[in-house]
């Protein structure tokens, strides 16, 4: 797989608090990961389900590159970041995408619409 574009990595991140007693507990543990993963990583990071639940959270985050490989590795960073803080209590889910693709599907999904 070869882009003259860039590829493009998102994680879907489900993260388990089973400390936390309140909606304030979880948000200042997630502030504080979202902060990280932003800072630390260079990952942009957003919360995109169970807003209302004290327990969970699940968090969407993207990363670009110009490899595949320098992508993974990025990823792969996140994830051990990720697991040092949340051993047992967090899941990823991953895809990696060229620009290309991307664009392929973002053209079907116009030419449909």
């Amino acid at each position: 797989m070869t882009s003259s574009s860039g590829y493009v990595a998102v994680l879907v991140i489900h993260l388990h608090f089973p400390d936390a007693e309140s909606l304030k507990g979880k948000r200042k543990e997630l502030s504080s990961i979202k902060s990280q993963l932003h800072g630390r990583l260079g990952v942009a990071v957003s919360e995109v389900d169970h807003h209302d639940l004290w327990q969970r959270a699940t968090l969407s985050a993207a990363i670009t590159g110009r490899t595949p490989s320098a992508v993974t590795a990025q990823a792969d960073n996140v994830e051990r970041w990720l697991e040092s803080r949340c051993p047992e209590r967090m899941r990823v889910e991953r895809l990696l995408v060229s620009v290309e693709e991307l664009q392929d599907v973002g053209s079907r999904i116009h030419a449909d619409g």
